[in-house]
């Protein structure tokens, strides 16, 4: 690993084709997509099949995550993801529908960007209002990370020990906090 580079953890996501390339390969190009744009994949988790969020919204996802490095900053970062996004034809005409491709960065080793209080703030938002409120600057880690079955799952498989900078928790314990319903439904491809 160049030391330069910054350390990122980014969940891939998919759940309705683009022609006729269906979720699990649309996720599959995504990571090459990732290394032509200069983001070196360091990792990547085995594929799940997972319920949409929230249940009933959508077609079950192909969820993965990678560890990757990459001469960016943050923000620069998901500048380029969202760049990989449209390639996809992504489209954003509301929160938590069915989309060809989501690419969420989760996090930057262990900082918290843009600042503990934000995250905070994010971190304590009623699930009435994580509908509605989009952040208008990246917080990370990725506010919703310890809630999510569909990125721990996958996240355990590359990263069980990295430790949430604010809950101070592994990952590996915030799966363990997750309910059995959480888990339930999530099926390794």
């Amino acid at each position: 690993m160049n030391p330069n580079n910054h350390k990122f953890l980014i969940a891939l996501g998919s759940n309705i084709s683009l022609g006729s390339t269906r979720p699990l390969e649309i996720i599959k190009r995504a990571i090459v997509e990732l290394s032509k744009s200069d983001i070196h994949v360091v990792s990547l988790s085995r594929f799940y099949e997972t319920p949409a969020y929230p249940e009933g919204s959508g077609p079950n996802f192909i969820n993965s995550v990678v560890k990757a490095e990459a001469k960016y900053s943050s923000q620069q970062l998901l500048q380029k993801l969202h760049e990989i996004e449209e390639r996809f034809d992504r489209q954003r005409v509301s929160r938590w529908v069915a989309r060809t491709l989501d690419l969420d960065l989760l996090a930057l080793g262990g900082h918290v960007v843009p600042s503990s209080k934000i995250f905070q703030q994010w971190l304590d938002l009623p699930l009435s209002e994580q509908r509605k409120k989009i952040p208008s600057e990246l917080v990370l880690p990725h506010p919703r990370i310890q809630d999510r079955a569909f990125v721990l799952s996958p996240l355990l498989d590359i990263e069980p020990n990295w430790i949430h900078p604010i809950l101070n928790k592994t990952v590996l314990q915030l799966y363990e906090e997750l309910s059995e319903q959480e888990k339930k439904n999530i099926q390794i491809l």
